[in-house]
């Protein structure tokens, strides 16, 4: 059992969040939930957030998986704009944006968040 490690559902995402330092906090909820409305309003429907890392140094990272390209330009104002809010620094914030082609994933409801997650290396493949 992996207690630095949480799974939360948010809206179509399904976030795990991980903490590298002890159990996730109350805190990386809220990065999620801030992270999920940033996401939805200026990213396309088929950017899913996958994960929320945080180490020992209080630094987050973010990772979201896509099969559009054009979601990795808005990453950088993404980062800006969420270290901003939670009054961290920016070089204390990350956004790694993966983008898979839609072969590679099935974009059914549920299907799609666990492809994109498995082809990030977030989950290991079902066997």
């Amino acid at each position: 059992m992996e207690f630095d490690t949480d799974w939360i559902t948010l809206g179509p995402h399904r976030v795990r969040l991980r903490c590298l330092g002890g159990f996730p906090t109350e805190k990386m909820r809220t990065i999620a939930e801030l992270a999920r409305i940033a996401i939805e309003h200026n990213m396309s429907a088929a950017a899913r957030l996958l994960e929320v890392v945080a180490d020992r140094s209080n630094a987050y990272s973010i990772n979201i998986g896509t099969t559009f390209s054009k979601d990795k330009d808005a990453a950088p104002t993404l980062e800006v704009a969420l270290a901003t809010m939670l009054g961290l620094k920016t070089d204390q914030f990350s956004i790694d944006v993966t983008v898979v082609s839609q072969a590679e994933v099935d974009l059914h409801f549920g299907v799609y968040e666990r492809m994109l997650a498995e082809r990030i290396g977030i989950v290991p493949l079902i066997q």
